[in-house]
């Protein structure tokens, strides 16, 4: 299924959740903070810019690459595995899209080496509804002048770039709404306290506001007035991401419970050897295979270039689902232990919460789902 480069990243990714993250989980858990050394580490895999061409500095991966790898690092920690969904299937694949020439080589090659970028969509009034959002950009001869507050955004506090979307003329309701390129050190920018989170405490989530800054007309990423379709086509394809985010945390719980299923021994047996424990084992692991062939076939299709909507919101709702799941039966089956901080069960049973939330609710995907169906 997987072809000889994807596979080599798979394995290069495992390597570096054990060797590098694994040690740090805990301590980055409670401090809700990733280690510099993991995010320095990330970039030198390459890891941070998968599809960049390797003209920017980029490893020119597919987007399977990029799945196995969010996969992967997410069975270890899924705050370091969100860390790198978000730069690549929301920054990078809207900037290599729709960037100019100019853009491209400022802000890519910075995105491949050293640089974190953020998705500034999310208001306090702006959720699912996305696009009843109030932050203005008003034009100022070859200006525009943004002001709003943005919350929830995943990786504000590391990051340099911020894709900001705001709407230019408010009249015209969602078809105003543009897309700007925004440096977050331009003066009016105010990133907020991190939010202290139930999970995926590592990953930086932070309110963004943004009082009167100025930003020039050759900062609009695409076209004027197309931001609300830009951000709908970036988080289709992001959805496959976190479709690979929740099975990967879920197969990281089987990971520790499964075995431990078969160490502890309850009656004179291992657990395991019960019967009604082997069924509800079965029945996960059946249940998270298939939420992976759909987190793989949904990223299959979007790399043929057939449609694949559908199937990402497919793969997204039910991987969160399984996920959410499998990760408190992990819990229950561990006893006690499984509901101490000892073990790294109780976590995923944290971060997977999240899953049904971001990047569009279970009821989203579901309606998502809904709309698409064709008999």
């Amino acid at each position: 299924m997987l072809s000889d480069d994807e596979k080599m990243f798979k394995d290069s990714a495992t390597r570096f959740s054990r060797e590098v993250i694994s040690p740090l989980v805990k301590e980055m858990d409670d401090a809700s903070q990733l280690d510099q050394s993991v995010i320095d580490g990330l970039f030198e895999m390459g890891f941070m810019a998968v599809e960049v061409p390797n003209s920017y500095g980029g490893a020119e991966a597919s987007f399977m690459s990029m799945v196995v790898i969010i996969e992967e690092l997410a069975r270890v920690d899924p705050s370091v595995s969100v860390f790198m969904d978000v730069q690549n299937t929301l920054v990078n694949t809207l900037l290599m899209k729709l960037g100019t020439e100019d853009q491209k080589d400022e802000w890519l090659p910075r995105l491949s080496t050293d640089t974190v970028g953020c998705f500034c969509l999310t208001e306090p009034t702006s959720g699912s509804d996305a696009f009843a959002m109030k932050a203005t950009a008003k034009k100022d001869g070859e200006h525009f002048i943004i002001n709003g507050e943005k919350m929830w955004i995943t990786n504000s506090g590391h990051a340099k770039l911020a894709m900001v979307f705001a709407n230019a003329e408010p009249d015209k309701g969602y078809k105003g709404i543009t897309c700007f390129l925004v440096p977050l050190q331009a003066e009016g920018i105010t990133v907020g306290k991190k939010e202290d989170k139930l999970g995926i405490r590592a990953s930086s989530t932070c309110p963004v506001s943004f009082d009167n800054v100025r930003v020039h007309e050759s900062q609009i990423l695409g076209e004027y007035g197309k931001g609300y379709k830009y951000a709908i086509e970036c988080l289709n394809e992001g959805r496959i991401g976190i479709g690979a985010q929740m099975i990967g945390l879920a197969q990281g719980a089987m990971d520790v419970a499964i075995p431990y299923t078969k160490e502890r021994n309850q009656f004179g047996k291992a657990i395991f050897d019960f019967q009604g424990m082997q069924h509800q084992i079965a029945d996960i692991c059946t249940k998270l295979e298939a939420a992976r062939m759909l987190t793989y076939n949904a990223a299959r299709l979007k790399e043929a270039g057939k449609p694949f909507v559908m199937e990402a919101a497919m793969a997204k709702y039910y991987s969160s689902e399984i996920a959410t799941v499998a990760t408190s039966k992990a819990v229950e089956w561990m006893g006690g232990v499984g509901f101490s901080k000892d073990y790294p069960v109780e976590k995923f049973y944290r971060d997977c919460k999240i899953g049904c939330i971001y990047e569009g609710t279970s009821n989203i995907q579901l309606n998502t789902i809904a709309k698409l169906l064709k008999y």
